[in-house]
């Protein structure tokens, strides 16, 4: 029970005592009261990947020019890391916004094995007739696991492609 320190004015310290013994008359469960919190929870993959930057729609000086050594006819590859973050409130029965190993075999199904050691320009379905920068790949990882994931809500994906180079997407 909240007391008045010596510091609180007579009057301060009547409408606290007042309002302290109105909360307490009420009875309304504090879950009411009190939004659950949200929570990010982030489950990490990894993937190996080939693809070049080519546009056939511009001149291949264009292409050399805006895309470099990126542009290597014969490929080039990358170690890709991936973080999938889901946002939601804890159910109150596990406490968890996601069970972790369902969302492992989800990014497992859906992201990871279509793209490891594979071509992104040639040998993964969902990414025919794009361009595979890092940021397209983002985008169409999420497009990949927005209406899968099974509790909470699909909050960033954070694609690295380097140690230096990253892309964070959140469906905006």
């Amino acid at each position: 029970m909240w007391e008045p320190t010596p510091a609180a004015s007579g009057t301060e310290a009547g409408a606290l005592a007042r309002n302290a013994a109105n909360r307490a008359a009420v009875s309304v469960p504090i879950a009411i009261l009190l939004p659950m919190p949200l929570v990010y929870v982030t489950r990490k993959a990894r993937f190996n990947a080939a693809h070049r930057l080519h546009n056939p729609d511009r001149p291949d000086d264009w292409n050399r020019e805006t895309f470099g050594k990126c542009n290597s006819p014969n490929w080039h590859g990358h170690n890709y890391e991936l973080d999938v973050t889901v946002a939601g409130e804890p159910d109150p029965d596990t406490g968890f916004v996601v069970d972790l190993a369902k969302l492992k075999r989800i990014i497992e199904d859906r992201v990871v094995e279509p793209l490891d050691h594979k071509n992104l320009n040639l040998d993964v379905p969902f990414l025919d007739g794009k361009r595979t920068s890092t940021e397209v790949l983002a985008v169409a990882i999420w497009e990949q696991l927005v209406d899968h994931i099974p509790s909470g809500r699909l909050h960033e994906i954070h694609l690295r492609e380097t140690h230096n180079n990253s892309v964070v997407y959140r469906g905006e």
